[in-house]
């Protein structure tokens, strides 16, 4: 089966992994489902965008996407009083999502990426 949409699908995938990478720490309190259905709906959309209306909408949603990212990283939280890239003050930024802040590691144990 040769899919005419493999690019799009390639495209949000790549986009997926590169903002996992680089912002996934914006979504620690999600809930994993939630962040898998997030990746199946985006390259739902897109394959529906340039199923529907072609190419070039696709890569007008991605630009939309993109502005989005960059009002809410840039604008709102700094706004908020929260780092739009380091999502710092920690409690600023869960209470922002309605989430609960998690328990600081017992006896002193560092988490896996924590460096300190």
């Amino acid at each position: 089966m040769n899919s005419p949409y493999w690019f799009e699908v390639a495209v949000m995938g790549v986009l997926t992994a590169i903002g996992g990478i680089l912002l996934g720490h914006f979504e620690a309190g999600a809930p994993k489902w939630r962040r898998v259905a997030k990746v199946f709906i985006g390259c739902g959309l897109a394959v529906l965008i340039s199923a529907t209306a072609g190419r070039v909408w696709f890569f007008v949603f991605l630009g939309v996407i993109a502005v989005l990212v960059v009002v809410v990283h840039a604008w709102l939280l700094p706004r908020k009083g929260i780092n739009g890239w380091t999502a710092e003050p920690r409690e600023k930024y869960y209470a922002l999502r309605g989430w609960k802040l998690p328990e600081p590691p017992i006896g002193g144990r560092r988490e896996s990426g924590d460096r300190s």
